[in-house]
């Protein structure tokens, strides 16, 4: 009998019948300058009790058979709620003292994605970014249009005085006041990072989601890389799932999600040796800063940066929770 069981589960698993139990998550909210010394104990308990909520959202849903998906979505939806990071409500000021918001989110098993950029009333831009991939036939809209598009999809609306927080606006004033002696150079408000979420189900399926206030002081409607296929955002049922974080200027230029995923998939390279190779070599020769949290097709997880952080959790393919701030 028990020669019997062993057969049928054996052909049950060659014939595809059971589900992938590897399941997995992991998320980062922001990689930079983040120091210990520059830190407060209350501001560290505040990251790591937001970053393991938001995990254990996400997680929760793929232990009860939910898809990658809504994990990567419900996760987001915890950070963007939250002031502490550069997302939704915690977005930065744009140099007309505005909030203008990135998203994207991709499914690595159809290879559909969908992403908006500079939204200023969307309360969770990745819930945004799923609806045009599912309910509209393009990729990206952007602006009023995609403003008007999440009206039409009953997405919730606020208005822009919902995103202000004073330390974000004592962040702008800030870089005014060193745009006046040193000319208009802004850079990515490290400590208070993007935030992204990568995941696999039960069923075998990746998907990776980004969303992003962007930069502090940027001009002229500026757009990172989070809300493009490919360099800040990339699923690939096929490799990996990734999610980065950082200077978008460098992520858009080296292409950085998906290079990873062609490393695996042409080169045979494991998801942490392809992490290690597009941010510590690649993109670090052409002066890009920040990171990227990898999940593989089998459940493992990397998190790469060449940064003195970045805020990261996760809970892997056997349920172990790790939390995160600084390096390594």
């Amino acid at each position: 009998m028990k020669n019997l069981f062993t057969l049928i589960f054996v052909f049950f698993s060659l014939t595809g019948f059971t589900q992938n139990q590897n399941f997995a998550i992991a998320i980062h909210g922001g990689a930079g300058t983040i120091l210990p010394e520059n830190m407060s104990p209350e501001m560290e308990k505040a990251y790591s009790a937001k970053l393991e909520e938001a995990i254990r959202a996400g997680y929760e849903i793929l232990k009860n058979g939910g898809s990658s998906l809504d994990a990567v979505q419900k996760t987001i939806n915890i950070l963007e709620d939250s002031p502490l990071f550069n997302a939704g409500k915690g977005a930065v000021f744009t140099h007309d003292g505005e909030n203008e918001m990135d998203a994207a989110i991709m499914d690595g098993n159809t290879l559909g994605a969908g992403a908006i950029a500079g939204v200023k009333t969307v309360k969770n831009p990745i819930s945004l970014a799923r609806k045009v991939m599912e309910a509209s036939p393009h990729v990206m809209l952007s602006g009023k249009g995609a403003e008007q598009f999440a009206k039409e999809q009953n997405i919730e609306l606020v208005d822009p005085s919902y995103f202000f927080t004073e330390n974000r606006m004592n962040s702008l004033k800030k870089a005014k006041e060193e745009e006046k002696d040193q000319g208009y150079s802004p850079t990515p408000d490290f400590k208070f990072g993007t935030v992204g979420c990568v995941a696999l189900d039960q069923n075998g399926n990746l998907a990776a989601g980004t969303s992003t206030g962007g930069m502090t002081n940027k001009k002229w409607n500026r757009i990172g890389d989070a809300p493009i296929i490919g360099a800040g955002t990339y699923a690939n049922n096929l490799t990996c799932a990734v999610s980065g974080t950082g200077w978008g200027e460098y992520f858009i230029r080296a292409t950085v999600a998906h290079d990873i995923s062609a490393l695996m998939e042409y080169k045979g390279l494991s998801a942490q040796d392809a992490a290690e190779e597009v941010i510590y070599n690649k993109m670090a020769k052409l002066g890009g800063d920040g990171g990227v949290i990898v999940l593989d097709k089998d459940g493992n997880i990397a998190f790469v940066f060449n940064t003195k952080g970045m805020y990261r959790a996760s809970i892997d393919k056997t349920g172990k929770l790790s939390v995160a701030i600084y390096e390594k």
